[in-house]
């Protein structure tokens, strides 16, 4: 699955570390790793950190993390994980691209962790290849590439690529690494070291099903929120959400503002406002672009409700100095 040939000695993973990269993901990615030899009592794996230039690299959280050399330097590493956080666009340099597509004609296993996956597109590396990353990237990246099929997976293996979706993810692929490698036994011991409950499976969600993150329990309201999460850039209308559970237009209503505080229409304009912050944020889309891939009509349309609900027109907020923080989750409205 993942190397045909383990060969004589540990096996060598290798890291190219992006700047800002989640030092989450990392540590969950390279701590399984060393806990698997400390319980094999040997070295069955070896873990090898580069950068573009060589140089250490900061992490999201502000910590630096020194490296062994550049990413044009790697010659015998089988398989390498670029792990990415915030701002991937802007390290898809030149000479990075060069290199992962120079390792990829050498037969190396190339994988993305986070938003790592964003590289290796850009190299053309995952054409036709089936891939998952953090979700809250996924809607930019699907504007990006619209071709290339991305599923809401904590990992993905296809024809060469390992993909995660970053966090504690990054343990779940690392996990079935070690079961693939060195049996289930160990796996299971490794996880049980981190207090890990289970050894989640590449099929489970990233996200918490609605019922779960918004804290409701009606059916009826659950599958009409799924319904609007699934059709953001062409808005279904009041009389097709009440019918898709079996409730009047009334009725829908009423569900709304006694579960969550708003009403329907409110709840569906925030949930599209927050994919076009996140859009605005990710991408350099046009406003307009943006607009027409969240369900507005103009981009005058867009600003006027950008502005009623984050209090600052689109333009400014892509200009804003967070501009690559996280958008916040659609909260309840009060």
């Amino acid at each position: 699955m993942y190397r045909a040939d383990a060969g004589d000695g540990p096996e060598p993973i290798g890291f190219l570390l992006v700047p800002k990269f989640s030092m989450m993901a990392f540590l969950c990615a390279v701590e399984p790793l060393r806990v698997a030899n400390r319980l094999a009592g040997r070295e069955i794996f070896a873990w090898h950190a580069y950068s573009s230039d060589g140089a250490p690299v900061e992490a999201s959280n502000g910590m630096r993390i020194m490296v062994e050399g550049s990413v044009e330097a790697i010659a015998r590493v089988p398989t390498l994980l670029v792990c990415a956080g915030f701002e991937p666009e802007r390290f898809a340099t030149r000479n990075v691209l060069r290199a992962l597509q120079r390792l990829a004609r050498a037969g190396v296993v190339l994988g993305g962790i986070d938003t790592g996956a964003l590289l290796l597109a850009r190299a053309r590396l995952l054409d036709g290849v089936t891939v998952t990353m953090h979700w809250e990237a996924v809607p930019a990246f699907r504007e990006a590439f619209p071709d290339i099929r991305v599923r809401d997976e904590l990992y993905e293996i296809d024809r060469g690529r390992i993909t995660c979706a970053g966090g504690t993810a990054a343990m779940d692929l690392m996990l079935d690494m070690i079961a693939t490698r060195h049996g289930q036994a160990l796996a299971v011991a490794v996880s049980e070291q981190f207090i890990h409950d289970r050894i989640r499976d590449r099929r489970d969600h990233q996200r918490m099903e609605p019922a779960a993150r918004l804290g409701v329990s009606d059916s009826r309201l659950i599958k009409v929120i799924t319904l609007m999460e699934r059709h953001l850039d062409e808005p279904l209308g009041k009389d097709r959400l009440a019918g898709s559970c079996g409730v009047s237009t009334r009725q829908l209503e009423r569900l709304f503002r006694a579960r969550l505080g708003a009403t329907p229409s409110a709840y569906y304009v925030e949930l599209r406002l927050t994919r076009a912050r996140q859009l605005l944020r990710q991408t350099d889309m046009s406003v307009i672009e943006i607009a027409a891939a969240c369900g507005f009509t103009s981009a005058s349309s867009l600003s006027r409700a950008y502005r009623t609900l984050f209090a600052l027109p689109p333009s400014r907020d892509r200009l804003e100095p967070s501009r690559w923080m996280l958008p916040l989750p659609v909260a309840r409205v009060r």
